[in-house]
């Protein structure tokens, strides 16, 4: 069962769509990208399984994709959006991990200091435009300042897995999955099926979650 949530925004209305957990420990907000809605794949998939984890899902659309425009704003529009339907998303009172795919993501490691997120989870973070790593937005996922997943196509033009900074000094864990491209679609040739490419992303955040440091041991029965 889901509900909606109109929210006013200075940008116009979002929408939250929520999927509740069963004593749920903690709420996964996710946006989506520039190119596309909640409708993307891989959030769909984290909807449909997550809940029965104690985690409820808010699919989160800014205010250009619900009034029905086709072109993203602005990041900093972008940002505004969220940060405004960030007081619905923690009013269940459980810790809230901002999250989004691409474009989603980068808002949720921009802001994730300032709102108070628990940990972000950042699906197909795109860490530079195709073809151009030389304009690198590694700065936004390094400096969220909290845990952080990155769930990542093996074959992103975004940027692949290999292409992520490495070193001890940085807070976020990779996940690699394989073939995928930026939508973590997978080539029929391929070795795994399209199930199973999102199995991997739906297992590896649920571990995740889970594992997630300062959690409560209880939550209400949403």
């Amino acid at each position: 069962m889901t509900q909606t949530q109109l929210i006013e925004t200075p940008a116009g209305d979002a929408r939250i769509t929520w999927y509740r957990g069963a004593g749920a420990r903690l709420v996964l907000a996710l946006g989506h990208g520039a190119g596309g809605g909640v409708e993307a794949r891989d959030l769909q998939a984290i909807a449909a399984a997550l809940p029965a984890h104690r985690v409820t899902v808010a699919l989160v659309e800014q205010p250009w994709r619900v009034a029905g425009k086709k072109v993203a704003p602005a990041p900093k529009t972008l940002d505004v959006g969220w940060r405004s339907v960030w007081p619905a998303l923690a009013a269940p009172g459980l810790p809230v991990v901002a999250g989004g795919r691409s474009a989603g993501a980068r808002v949720a490691c921009r802001t994730a200091g300032e709102l108070g997120a628990h940990a972000v989870l950042a699906l197909s973070f795109p860490l530079h435009p195709p073809g151009r790593p030389e304009k690198s937005r590694a700065d936004e996922l390094l400096g969220a300042g909290v845990p952080t997943l990155v769930v990542q196509g093996g074959n992103d033009p975004f940027g692949r897995p290999e292409e992520f900074p490495e070193g001890e000094e940085h807070t976020y864990e990779l996940v690699e999955v394989p073939f995928g491209d930026h939508g973590f679609a997978v080539p029929k040739r391929a070795s795994l099926s399209q199930d199973e490419a999102l199995g991997i992303i739906t297992d590896a955040v649920g571990r995740w979650a889970a594992a997630l440091p300062g959690m409560p041991r209880t939550g209400p029965l949403l």
